[in-house]
């Protein structure tokens, strides 16, 4: 490693939800198991749950098994507790990306990195607008978590690969020293020299079916079988597919039927969770994240996206 791009040694996961509690908790096992010194990882929550991984620690629960109490060197609400880690796994929701990325602005070093791990095809781009120092990597990953009670995490799907590549405002940053931390502590992980093709790919699927989920109020089953909505849905994947071919994204031509596929190996009575947080008025959301996001890229490439904007408008009329 070199002194510009040094070893990982502490490591903050800043929100240990479903997504940082799993990440957190394998870290935070191995480093126990490895009996290491070397090796810090503190953990940023909140309310009942930092309560519980305080008392007792963290419990994992997978499908290959359970980590029961594993503890990480703080547990902590208070970011200013912690010292300047050399990685950040950003573990939040979308509509809580500014709050998250003003609280660690203070501890951001030139040579942090920091990893969203955050549904989306901009994050990078809206943490930069905020942070002027630190490699900012665009990731993405498959994961089906959430915290089944105080401390314990539930993991019923997904394969838990960190897919990520590099920051492209630091060309000469290749990943080293964090691809080597992952490898110590387990974390399964793919870099890949182009990461965008990925995180659209991924996109693509979860924003049309949040959409018209959270629209209809239908489940995904409910959705495939009704000619209608299918349809709605495919008319918004064709808008995100154009947004990113003229973004020179190059997704395979057959994304769209790759993804139509895809949902039909749900089970029928699955549901979004942006379909969930709107069935609740005054819950926040990740909205913007799907119908914002889209509706700007579109304006700014002069492109309508009618569709997606027709939907969206309606969903925020009914929430707000």
């Amino acid at each position: 490693m070199s002194d510009y791009f040094p070893q990982i040694k502490r490591v903050c996961i800043f929100g240990v939800g479903g997504v940082g509690g799993y990440f957190g908790g394998k870290i935070a096992g191995a480093i126990s198991n490895r009996q290491s010194s070397e090796l810090e990882v503190y953990f940023v929550a909140r309310g009942e749950h930092l309560k519980a991984i305080k008392q007792c620690g963290l419990t994992i629960k997978t499908p290959e098994g359970i980590m029961s109490a594993v503890k990480p060197a703080l547990a902590t609400g208070d970011i200013s507790e912690i010292p300047p880690p050399d990685l950040i796994l950003l573990c939040v929701k979308s509509y809580d990306l500014y709050r998250a990325i003003t609280s660690i602005k203070p501890i951001v070093k030139h040579n942090t990195v920091i990893i969203p791990l955050l549904n989306g095809i901009d994050i990078s781009e809206r943490i930069r607008e905020i942070l002027d120092t630190g490699i900012i990597l665009p990731a993405c990953l498959y994961l089906g978590t959430h915290i089944e009670s105080p401390g314990v995490i539930n993991q019923s799907g997904g394969n838990g690969v960190i897919i990520f590549g590099p920051d492209k405002k630091i060309p000469e940053y290749h990943g080293e020293n964090v691809k080597a931390f992952f490898e110590k502590t387990g974390v399964k992980f793919e870099w890949h020299d182009d990461p965008l093709p990925l995180l659209w790919e991924k996109y693509i699927f979860i924003a049309a079916f949040g959409l018209v989920s959270a629209f209809t109020d239908k489940s995904l089953g409910a959705i495939m079988e009704d000619d209608k909505l299918r349809k709605i849905v495919r008319d918004v994947m064709a808008e995100i597919y154009t947004l990113s071919r003229m973004k020179a994204v190059r997704l395979p031509e057959d994304i769209i039927e790759k993804s139509m596929k895809k949902a039909g190996e749900f089970p029928y009575e699955a549901r979004t969770s942006y379909q969930r947080d709107v069935a609740v008025k005054g819950r926040f959301n990740e909205g913007d994240l799907f119908g914002g996001t889209i509706i700007r890229a579109g304006k700014a490439l002069g492109f309508p996206t009618p569709v997606t904007e027709s939907i969206y408008r309606q969903i925020e009329l009914r929430v707000n």
